[in-house]
């Protein structure tokens, strides 16, 4: 059903629990105008209904609006995945011209000196809120994503706030899934399991008081969890995801599993990549599980949990991800929370190569 093209790995902003690689692609791979055009006119004969925008930051890509204008002349939706600090409102109202459906504004905390920490970007949410308000203006639905951790989890209430303010029909309380830069930011970013039961609270109540105005998207964090998520919704099921440089995968951190082949756009047919590439095979269905998973009630539910997250916690990605409680590693995996979440916050290591010191910017 969808498609999430990472069209770039550049951003201006430095997020500390960024879902992009370790090891990020360099500009000079990147995917010319021609190949995206190309990947989205196969991605709509492949039946995909919705692409993704995203990076890294899409707005760096100079050619944004003619990728834009290819998916709607395609008969794709388009959602631009955005942090909006590089979008000007000229430029915004191009890419609604030439057919932009839908923008998806990220945003770090609803306190602004905070959220310049956390990016490691001055300026950046008096810049969200012009954005927003260009969004309103020029018709386009707007989605707020707003990744929760220990650091911004108390002004929850506040963000709920300002996702109004913006005029968002949606808003994504996102826990942080712990990959990539996340997963090196773990201790600095858990909540307590108090915090997390507090933002159910929040939840529940701002989704009944604003029904019809604004629309929720709750998303747990994993190690406060009973049973864990399907992978992507089912691995190789119903989204893939495109690197910059071409490299098709089943969700965007399958990089870090290892003995995994992936194919990419430039020598393969996006259509042959889904039907029959080995690492979209590797995980999908239920033949390659093991116990407790194979005969599991819920293994056609959940599958199992995350590959990325049972390799990462476990060393073997066919493993029950920890994040399930028939999981013989579940106890183990929740005190790791429970002790982190309780100590002081170690300093971020920032999204930037090195990802030691922040590298400032300005609006």
């Amino acid at each position: 059903m969808g498609l999430l093209m990472e069209l770039t790995h550049r951003c201006p902003l430095q997020c500390p629990y960024c879902s992009n690689p370790l090891e990020m692609d360099k500009p000079n791979i990147e995917l010319s105008t021609a190949e995206w055009q190309d990947v989205l006119r196969q991605a709509a004969e492949l039946g995909i209904l919705q692409i993704h925008l995203s990076g890294g930051e899409p707005t760096a890509r100079r050619d944004l609006e003619e990728i834009v204008k290819t998916a709607a002349e395609a008969g794709l939706y388009s959602n631009l995945i955005t942090a909006g600090v590089l979008l000007t409102r000229e430029r915004l109202q191009k890419l609604a011209e030439n057919g932009l459906d839908h923008v998806q504004l990220s945003i770090q905390d609803a306190d602004a000196e905070n959220a310049d920490r956390i990016a490691a970007y001055k300026g950046g949410l008096l810049k969200k809120r012009e954005v927003g308000a260009w969004v309103k203006e020029l018709g386009l639905p707007l989605t707020v994503n707003a990744p929760l951790h220990r650091q911004n989890i108390e002004n929850l209430p506040k963000i709920i706030d300002l996702a109004l303010e913006l005029g968002a029909g949606r808003l994504e309380v996102a826990h942080i899934q712990y990959y990539a830069w996340a997963l090196k930011n773990r201790a600095a970013l858990m909540p307590t399991r108090a915090q997390f039961m507090r933002t159910v609270e929040i939840v529940e109540e701002a989704r009944e008081r604003l029904k019809g105005i604004l629309v929720f998207d709750f998303v747990v964090p994993d190690y406060y969890a009973k049973y864990p998520k399907p992978c992507m919704g089912g691995w190789g099921s119903g989204i893939m995801n495109i690197t910059p440089s071409g490299k098709v995968l089943p969700c965007h951190a399958a990089e870090s599993l290892p003995g995994l082949e992936f194919d990419n756009v430039k020598t393969r047919r996006l259509a042959d990549i889904w039907l029959n590439g080995p690492a979209f095979q590797k995980f999908r269905g239920t033949d390659w599980m093991k116990e407790p998973c194979r005969s599991c009630d819920r293994r056609e539910i959940d599958f199992g949990g995350c590959r990325c997250q049972a390799f990462a916690l476990t060393g073997d990605a066919t493993n029950t991800d920890p994040a399930c409680s028939l999981s013989s590693l579940h106890a183990e995996w929740v005190k790791v929370a429970d002790i982190e979440s309780a100590k002081p916050a170690p300093e971020f290591v920032y999204r930037r190569i090195g990802g030691d010191k922040p590298k400032r910017e300005t609006a």
